[in-house]
């Protein structure tokens, strides 16, 4: 398939150019400010819409193997090219376990057979992601695009420390869900006012930052890549700035949610509870500190779609996690973006360029490279419906509002894999 779009922001070597964007056989051919005739080629009108290299997500639960009532490679990655995604990361949470060549094999399977989109597995840190035994990370280490045991934080130290060693000789990132189990005190939401007034159990915020601070020691002691999962307290913004003045090779993410919403804005609802929680403005308020001052280095969506059984028991009794990927990008460009907090630029650098530097992941917008990048209409306004959604999820906090950007269409591999 051969197509040209026209006058449209074209995303190079960091910012943005107004240019026509011809594509053939699945190769970008020509990118210029002249017309371009393809004889046959599809024309997109552009008008003034932006072309942006396909987003990649670090951290993405797409439940196949073993959860697929929830979702599967299929409908997870066709729900991520309909939000301009075309890396994703696929987190260890899985039935069976990716401890092993042969566990991870099931995964990388059923990737060939059905992503839409590239799909960078993640190898757990642990056998059966139970902190007691390292996995076979170096027969997984070719096939995956770190290590984690998302989900779930590594509760020895010693443990940790050896998988970082072992991280760091075969120079892959450990991935860290930071959670201290001792200092969950079988809370839900965040240990808040929210909790208080309401009559909740509250997970603290030091049950995060603490093992932040434990992981951080071990990473400079290593010298291992490290990367901190789903960031949300002050504490931890402040741990991370620090760790990245002392030279440690430390990068993180946060997700819209922690950066849109306090604890004051939950309802008694299940669409609102996930792990870590949405904590205090206090927190909120140091996250966008964060994210303006390169602290927070990417956004990363923690999809984590579940049945709607799953997620109708009441705010105590659901499961923890919501969906993310088809909002991303419009929940962050109409927050953050229109309001001028942060530049659209910035914001390309958050969902696409840091995860590229830092996990390799991502392509780019050239002549001669294959077709990888997503066009989105950042004039159009839309209200979130999830029974809209491509994913098998329909639980997010976003339910109703309202959202500039509409991603028109994706392209992924030279191939068409998303059309709005």
């Amino acid at each position: 398939m051969s197509f040209v779009i026209r006058d449209v922001n074209v995303y190079r070597n960091g910012g943005f150019e107004m240019r026509n964007v011809a594509v053939e056989n699945g190769i970008v051919t020509a990118i210029s400010s002249d017309d371009i005739n393809l004889t046959g080629a599809k024309i997109v009108m552009g008008g003034g819409m932006y072309l942006f290299p396909g987003f990649a997500d670090v951290h993405v639960h797409l439940r196949e193997p073993g959860f697929v009532y929830k979702e599967t490679i299929e409908t997870g990655t066709k729900a991520a090219a309909a939000g301009g995604f075309t890396h994703v990361c696929s987190m260890p949470n899985l039935n069976p376990v990716p401890d092993s060549v042969d566990n991870l094999k099931v995964q990388r399977d059923a990737i060939e057979k059905d992503a839409v989109i590239a799909v960078y597995p993640y190898g757990s840190i642990t056998v059966g992601q139970k902190g007691e035994e390292l996995s076979d990370l170096e027969g997984m280490a070719e096939h995956v695009c770190a290590f984690s045991d998302d989900g779930r934080g590594v509760q020895n130290g010693d443990m940790m420390k050896q998988a970082m060693m072992k991280a760091k000789s075969l120079n892959k990132i450990i991935a860290a869900h930071c959670e201290v189990n001792e200092l969950l005190f079988g809370g839900y939401i965040h240990d808040g006012e929210y909790a208080r007034l309401h009559g909740h159990r509250g997970i603290s915020s030091e049950s995060e930052w603490k093992q932040i601070e434990r992981d951080i020691a071990l990473a400079k002691e290593t010298g291992v890549k490290y990367h901190v999962c789903h960031i949300s307290t002050k504490e931890s913004v402040a741990l991370i700035r620090k760790a990245k003045k002392d030279g440690v090779s430390i990068t993180c993410e946060t997700a819209p949610h922690y950066l849109i919403y306090n604890d004051m804005d939950l309802q008694e609802h299940a669409r609102f509870k996930m792990n870590p929680p949405i904590r205090s403005e206090e927190d909120r308020l140091a996250l966008v500190e964060g994210l303006i001052d390169g602290t927070i280095d990417m956004i990363a969506t923690d999809h984590a779609p579940h049945s709607e059984e799953e997620k109708t028991r009441g705010l105590e009794k659901s499961l923890m996690g919501v969906v993310g990927l088809e909002t991303s990008f419009c929940a962050m460009y109409t927050h953050f973006v229109k309001t001028g907090v942060i530049t659209l630029e910035h914001l390309i650098k958050l969902m696409h360029d840091n995860a590229k530097s830092r996990f390799g992941i991502g392509g780019v917008i050239e002549v001669g490279e294959k077709a990888d990048f997503t066009l989105f209409d950042l004039n159009e306004k839309y209200t979130v419906n999830p029974e809209q959604f491509v994913t098998k999820g329909r639980f997010t906090p976003f339910e109703g509002c309202e959202f500039y950007g509409r991603c028109v269409m994706t392209v992924y591999d030279g191939n068409v894999v998303y059309e709005g």
